[in-house]
Formats: C-alpha cells, sequence, structure tokens
C-alpha cells in the first residue's frame, strides 16, 4: 500500500482509533464466521489496473480474482483508480485497501473480506502516479467499468465523439490525460516508447460487444495522436469482449452498520450483493492472464451468443416482469415472482418464446442459467423495483421483446407472451395505473409518450397504432405485420378491460 495520506483523509470519525477499523492489523480478530484472504497480501504484485474502481467492480472482478488466489497465487494483485470522486480511496485507504463483500439472499448474508485490491489512486489528483502503474512492466490487464459516458462516444455509431471537450483536451495534453481513453492511449505511448508489451484493455461495462467499442474508439483517438501510433494499438492490443452480470445495490448506512456489527469492526466501504454471478469473456490475453476459468469464468471464443442470451432470458424477463407487475401493483420482482402465474408466465416465456430463438454454443447450458434467472427474480434480499426496471422502455424493448419476436415471426412461430409484454409496456406508458393513480413515466421521450397517451384517451386501439408510429422503437417492419399488431392490440384490450393478473393468468 502507498505511505498514509494526509490526516484529514484519516480524520473520517475523529476519536476512530486504528483497531476500531477493518484494516490488515484487525484481519486476525475476526470472527470465524468472515471468510478472509489466506494468501499473504505482501507478496502481490500488482498485474492488474482497474480504472473506473465502484461498488460492481468490488463484488464481481475483484472477487473473482481474490478468490483466483486463494486457488493460484499469481502476480495479480489490483491497482484501483478513481476517475471522478475520492470517496472509495478515501474510504479504503485507512482500510489497508480491505472491504467486505456481503453476499445476501433470503437464507441471510455471508461475509467475506476481499484483500486483492493493493492500491487506490484518484486520477485527476495525480495522473501521473495512475500512468506510472499502467506502465509497468508487470501490469498485463487493464480493466475499466466506466459506465457508456465514459467511452466518450456516440451511442448512436459508436465511434468516438471527437469533439468531446474531454476528448480534445487529452489529445492536445497526452501526459495529463482526463479520460479513460485519453490514459489508457499515453499508457500504451509510454510502453511503446518503452519497448514494453501491451496490456490488454478488458472492459467489464455492461455494455454490447464492449471490447469492440473501446477497440473502436481506442484506435481512432490514437490515429488522431499519430497515424503510426494508431496502426500500432490497432495491431498489437487485444480488445476482448466480455459480458458481466451481477446485482450489487448502493450500499446504505445500514448495510455499513449491519456489516461493521458483525466484523467486530468499522468497515466504511462495504459492498453488498446477490449470491449469483456470471463473467463470459472472450479468450484473447496476448500478455497473459490470471486463471480465471477455475473459478467460474467463462472463457469462450465469441461473446456474442451469451449477450444475447441475457437481453433475451434476462432482460427480457425483466421488462415483462416489471411492466406486468407494476400494474398488478407490486413494487418489486420478487413480489411479482411470488405470484404463481406470474412465475409461470416468465418460465413459459424463456422456454417457449424467448429461449428457442437461442443459438448457443456446445457446453452452454441454458436450463441451468433458467433455473438460475427464476431463483434471483424470487430473492427478496434485492428488493429490485418494477418500476426502475421499467424506465427506458423505448430504449430498451427493441433489443429485449422486439428482436426476439422479429426471429418468431420469422420461422411463423406464435408470440403471445412476448405480445402481452409489449402491450403490457403500452399500457403502463399510457400513465394511469389500474386504480386510476399517475404513473411516473421516465423515458426519453416521456413528453411524446404522454401526448399519444393524451390523444388516444384510453382507448386500446388507437393507443397502440399510435405508438406502433415510434419507428425508433418498433421499425418499419412490426407495425405493417398483422401477425405482431393483432397480438398485441387484443392483448393490450384484456389488460385494459380485465387488469394485468387475469391477463397474466389468461396468458401463462
Amino acid at each position: 500500500m502507498p505511505s498514509a495520506p494526509p490526516a484529514e483523509r484519516r480524520s473520517e470519525n475523529p476519536g476512530e482509533r486504528p483497531s476500531d477499523r477493518l484494516n490488515a492489523s484487525s484481519l486476525a480478530a475476526l470472527p470465524a464466521a468472515v471468510a478472509q484472504p489466506a494468501y499473504d497480501r505482501g507478496d502481490l504484485e500488482i498485474g492488474i489496473v482497474h480504472l473506473g474502481v465502484g461498488a460492481f467492480q468490488r463484488a464481481h472482478q475483484a472477487a473473482y480474482t481474490d478468490a483466483l488466489l486463494e486457488r493460484e497465487f499469481g502476480p495479480w494483485g489490483i491497482a484501483g483508480v478513481s476517475l471522478r470522486s475520492p470517496d472509495t480511496r478515501d474510504a479504503l485507504e485507512p482500510q489497508d485497501g480491505l472491504y467486505t463483500m456481503a453476499v445476501h439472499d433470503a437464507g441471510g448474508e455471508r461475509l467475506r473480506v476481499i484483500g486483492c485490491l493493493l492500491e487506490l489512486l484518484v486520477a485527476h489528483e495525480d495522473p501521473d502516479a495512475v500512468l506510472e502503474r499502467m506502465t509497468r512492466p508487470s501490469v498485463r490487464i487493464v480493466t475499466l467499468t466506466v459506465t457508456e459516458k465514459g467511452y466518450c462516444h456516440d451511442p448512436a455509431t459508436g465511434a468516438l465523439n471527437e469533439g468531446h471537450p474531454d476528448i480534445r483536451h487529452d489529445l492536445d495534453n497526452p501526459g495529463r490525460p482526463r479520460t479513460a481513453i485519453g490514459f489508457l492511449a499515453e499508457a500504451l505511448a509510454r510502453r511503446r516508447a518503452a519497448g514494453l508489451a501491451p496490456f490488454t484493455v478488458l472492459s467489464c461495462d455492461n455494455l454490447p460487444g464492449n471490447g469492440d467499442t473501446v477497440a473502436r474508439i481506442l484506435r481512432r483517438f490514437a490515429d488522431l495522436r499519430d497515424p503510426a501510433f494508431g496502426a500500432w494499438v490497432a495491431d498489437a492490443v487485444a480488445c476482448p469482449n466480455s459480458m458481466v452480470d451481477r446485482i450489487v445495490p448502493a450500499t446504505t448506512e445500514a448495510d455499513r452498520a449491519r456489516v461493521s456489527e458483525a466484523l467486530g469492526s468499522r468497515d466504511a466501504w462495504p459492498v453488498v450483493t446477490e449470491p449469483f454471478t456470471q463473467w463470459v469473456v472472450e479468450d484473447r490475453f496476448p500478455a497473459g492472464r490470471p486463471a480465471w476459468e477455475t473459478v467460474g469464468v467463462e472463457l469462450v471464443a465469441d461473446v456474442h451468443p451469451y449477450e444475447t442470451m441475457k437481453l433475451r432470458l434476462l432482460n427480457g424477463s425483466h421488462s415483462t416482469i416489471a411492466y406486468l407487475g407494476y400494474l398488478a401493483g407490486y413494487e418489486t420482482v420478487s413480489d411479482t415472482m411470488a405470484d404463481r402465474d406470474f412465475a409461470t408466465l416468465v418460465r413459459n416465456l424463456m422456454d417457449q418464446e424467448t429461449g428457442p430463438t437461442l443459438h448457443m454454443p456446445p457446453g452452454a447450458d441454458l436450463e441451468q442459467y433458467k433455473n438460475a434467472l427464476i431463483t434471483r427474480f424470487r430473492n427478496p434480499a434485492l428488493r429490485h423495483r418494477t418500476w426502475q426496471i421499467a424506465m427506458d422502455g423505448t430504449q430498451k424493448l427493441p433489443q429485449r421483446l422486439l428482436n426476439p419476436i422479429r426471429d418468431r415471426l420469422a420461422a411463423d412461430l406464435p408470440i403471445g407472451r412476448l405480445a402481452l409484454a409489449v402491450a403490457a409496456w403500452m399500457r403502463y406508458v399510457a400513465g394511469t395505473d389500474e386504480k386510476g393513480q399517475p404513473i411516473d413515466v421516465r423515458d426519453p421521450l416521456a413528453p411524446r409518450l404522454a401526448e399519444i397517451a393524451a390523444a388516444t384517451a384510453g382507448d386500446p386501439g388507437r393507443l397502440a397504432t399510435a405508438l406502433f408510429g415510434l419507428t425508433a422503437v418498433f421499425g418499419e417492419d412490426l407495425p405493417r405485420d398483422p401477425r405482431f399488431t393483432g397480438p398485441v392490440v387484443a392483448a393490450l384490450h384484456r389488460l385494459f378491460a380485465e387488469g394485468a393478473r387475469a391477463a397474466v393468468a389468461a396468458t401463462a
């Protein structure tokens, strides 16, 4: 760990003694029920730099790496870099980088102290320190969770936003970058100049084709700096795609208090998560990688079938639960799935409609995945709100529901459950629930949706016809196909006339 930070960063709780805080010296006093690192952290070397260290990374990539180090010790310590807020550094430096991962389900909570996070940096405070870590010969991989905005690209085209002010700054000031792309490019340029092999860039953001995205924008950025450098990046730097999945809610004060009480020492920055976790990664690591496959990571040749699987089975089911569950008066996913008819509908949706549209490689276990999803959906510890999942439906429906509908129509197969899910979205964006109360519709097209709802005044046929006119959502093809419009309009009539619970019971 780095030398002790200034006193003002340590004085989070005035009067707190080091022995009161989770840190390296307090590990021996932890209760036996709390799992902790069994490897020697002092012998670890930094082999991974992570840009965008936050709760998800600490409950996902770091957790996998920590589990690996229990089995096969190697140079895979992690340096975590915050690109914006110093909060994670300020909370974890006094804890020697240690924090608790609390895995929470209906059966209770299991605690593990994670030890592979060795160093914490804040990029804007000391960009030189970040670049120095990224150019160490020991570093083989740089991972990212910087959210979609952090890629400074145009989501519609996937291209680098060359006019973005931070991108312009990083092109003009390569030694003091602000963006993840700027840090990657400068570190790679320094490694190239020093004759060091490039690291692998592994995006772990929840974006389809995340590796392809970072490769495209990084290569363009490098080309803008220098065409020869851009050609080297395109030829030498691997950017494998990955698919990540784990629900990690924001840590609350109640979480901190509960975990700290269980530890017998204060943890200022635990993470709370679910038992389910998945990480599928394309196996392209020229500089080497941890043996993540020994701890459950799926190393594959092509991630794209798994992304489609997640979109259609997990996300498509989530949207179906969200709209129908909200209309039925259920606040959370687990509340909705406690209703037998809803649980039957969701399982049949996966088994009979969305699942058959998938084309998975040999060895992929769809039955196990679907069973795991049902267990997740029923987990009452997550409190995943139907209203929250229902947000931004105009952006989510095409990939989650409409593309599998297209595949089924192409095979001349029925779409009854998918049509009910689409109709539930239409009923939801009409703006009032089944008790006549207003719905807070959050969507990029919310003003247009409100106009349509007002103009159609609760008439299901008119509402559906008007919404079909949103070509950005439905395209030109589906609104012209009666095999699509007929079942959706019929389901929407039923939702208005009988309500969501009756419609689900009749369709399940």
